[in-house]
């Protein structure tokens, strides 16, 4: 008599390996071009900065940027609004928020005005932003683009706060927020552009104070 050994069962397949996660791996490639582009705009200038050269800085090939961007400028100007968003949402805001409403304008607006100042004197914002605005001096067409995603944005946020300020009587009742908004900004821009004097703290006060002085409503 024989006796038969019990079948085995199978033994379990391993896993089949899981495919890259291309958007993952788009990702971490986008991260890497915007790091080299503002790092090289950073070092060597605008001028001397190429798509070849961040693709290399990036370990990406030049194809990849062109995939996704039509110029240097392009990358530059994405680069750059990514950093803001992140200096944004390190102070627990996001390309949305609006400037502080505490009740005291002059505050609310010291705090952004300082906070533009130091923005503008950190190497990290500076090169860029210059590189920027050199690109929209001789480009119509991106001048149009950055005003449209950096600079309109930038400026509502003041509008909106000097609405406010209008509708609680803090200024008056025939201000217009956007000129008031060009008032604060452009004499700072004007400044740090022209290096026509130090771009200081004290400096945005007495802005402040000047243009609320002309804000005031009126007796």
């Amino acid at each position: 008599m024989t006796t038969e050994k019990p079948a085995q069962a199978p033994a379990p397949k391993a896993p089949a390996p899981k495919a890259p996660d291309a958007s993952r791996r788009s990702e971490r490639s986008r991260r890497a071009i915007y790091d080299a582009a503002l790092a090289l705009v950073t070092e060597a200038g605008y001028a001397k900065t190429t798509v070849e050269g961040i693709a290399a800085r990036a370990g990406v090939g030049k194809q990849t940027i062109y995939r996704w961007w039509p110029s240097k400028a392009a990358v530059l100007l994405d680069a750059f609004l990514d950093l803001a968003a992140q200096a944004d949402e390190a102070l627990g805001g996001d390309a949305d928020s609006g400037i502080p409403d505490t009740g005291d304008l002059a505050a609310d607006l010291r705090y952004v005005l300082r906070a533009t100042v130091d923005e503008l004197n950190d190497p990290k914002y500076d090169g860029p932003t210059r590189a920027l605005a050199a690109e929209g001096l001789v480009s119509p067409e991106f001048a149009a683009r950055m005003t449209e995603v950096l600079m309109e944005p930038q400026l509502a946020r003041y509008e909106r706060r000097l609405e406010a300020a209008r509708e609680d009587g803090d200024i008056a009742a025939d201000a217009d927020v956007r000129i008031a908004a060009e008032l604060l900004t452009a004499p700072l821009a004007h400044r740090w552009q022209y290096r026509t004097r130090p771009l200081t703290h004290a400096y945005a006060d007495a802005l402040l104070t000047h243009v609320l002085r002309g804000l005031s409503p009126r007796p």
